[in-house]
C-alpha cells in the first residue's frame, strides 16, 4: 500500500515541477514591435525636451536670469542630450 502512494506522490511533485518550471524553458521573440515602439517613443521625448530645455534656457538668458557661461554650459550639456536621441532614432544606437 506504501509503494503506490510514494509513486503517486512522486509523480504529483514531478507534475508540478514541470509546471512551475515550463516559463523558464519557453522561447520568446528577441525584440517585440511594442517594445521598440516605446523604445522609440523615449527617444523622441528626450529629444524633444533637450530642443524646449534649449529654448528655454536661451530665453532666461535673453531675459538676464543666465550669464553667457551658464547658457553655454546648459547649451552643450541639452545638445548632448538631444544629439544621444537623434543617432538612437537613426538607429546608431546612444553616443
Amino acid at each position: 500500500m506504501t509503494l503506490p502512494i510514494f509513486v503517486l506522490g512522486l509523480a504529483l511533485v514531478a507534475v508540478a515541477s514541470l509546471f512551475v518550471a515550463a516559463p523558464l524553458f519557453r522561447w520568446r521573440a528577441p525584440d517585440a514591435p511594442a517594445q521598440r515602439a516605446d523604445e522609440r517613443e523615449r527617444w523622441e521625448r528626450q529629444k524633444r525636451q533637450a530642443l524646449a530645455a534649449i529654448k528655454e534656457a536661451e530665453l532666461d538668458h535673453q531675459m538676464g536670469k543666465l550669464s553667457n557661461d551658464d547658457l553655454a554650459a546648459m547649451r552643450a550639456r541639452f545638445e548632448a542630450q538631444a544629439l544621444e536621441a537623434l543617432a538612437a532614432l537613426e538607429g546608431r544606437g546612444p553616443a
